[in-house]
């Protein structure tokens, strides 16, 4: 009769049950794959699937009870580290998103807003386009491969059972407010621009009181905010390679804080 011992349920519990928490965590988080567009059940194949491919080149991994405290622990800390690599992904995307908003709100569309299919929430329409047109540059440019290769080579940075560093995660934490900022940076001439409208509009209030500035305002806004969106998209490209070469390379960071 074949029977199994608990020194070999141990050997391969922590050989592919840990990698693949990790792997699985991060595909439930990150953008694009771990959307309400992809059901839960094909995240699951895809990270069965990539824990198949990449644990036969992983070093030794730590022989733990299956059923032990010990194996707990290092499952939960390999959820925690897919988690948060897939955060720093997430922060990248909610960039664009917050820049559309901050000019919708500025151009007079923040009324306008419609249904994120990917995480099922309400966003303006031009925060919604800044998020179709990120995951196409994202996925043409093979981002999604360098997340991928990140997460090999955390393995090798930071093997399961190494510990955490909480120090240099929370170093990496007190960056993350560069979100709001590159939001900013990114929208700052539109709203600049809108700025200059608006003032030309009151301006046009006191010399002619009489003139009906919110009849011929708002449309005048409107139309003039899709103009400016549409020159402010020429140099859409270079704020989005520094930007993602900034997110790419704190989630490297982060792989190495073990």
């Amino acid at each position: 009769m074949f029977e199994l011992s608990d020194a070999q349920i141990g050997s391969w519990v922590s050989s592919f049950v840990l990698p693949l928490f990790r792997i699985a965590a991060l595909l439930m988080v990150m953008p694009i794959i771990g959307t309400q567009l992809v059901p839960t059940r094909v995240r699951l194949y895809l990270a069965l699937a990539i824990s198949v491919v990449l644990v036969p080149t992983l070093p030794p991994m730590p022989l733990v009870d299956s059923i032990s405290l010990q194996a707990f622990m290092l499952i939960a800390q390999e959820i925690l580290i897919g988690v948060m690599l897939g955060f720093v992904l997430q922060l990248f995307f909610h960039i664009f998103v917050v820049a559309g908003q901050i000019l919708a709100m500025q151009m007079g569309l923040g009324f306008a807003s419609m249904v994120d299919p990917a995480n099922g929430i309400s966003v303006p329409v031009i925060g919604q386009y800044f998020t179709m047109l990120v995951t196409l540059l994202f996925l043409a440019m093979n981002g999604h491969l360098v997340v991928f290769e990140v997460l090999a080579e955390s393995f090798l940075t930071m093997p399961p059972g190494s510990g955490l560093q909480i120090e240099h995660y929370w170093e990496i934490a007190t960056k993350l407010g560069w979100v709001m900022g590159a939001a900013l940076i990114l929208v700052l001439p539109a709203v600049t621009a809108l700025l200059v409208v608006n003032i030309a509009f009151g301006v046009m209030t006191r010399a002619a009181p009489q003139l009906n500035i919110f009849s011929i305002g708002f449309p005048l806004t409107l139309v003039l905010g899709m103009v400016i969106v549409w020159i402010s998209l020429a140099d859409i490209l270079s704020h989005y390679q520094a930007i993602a070469s900034e997110a790419l390379i704190m989630l490297r960071e982060l792989a190495r804080a073990g």
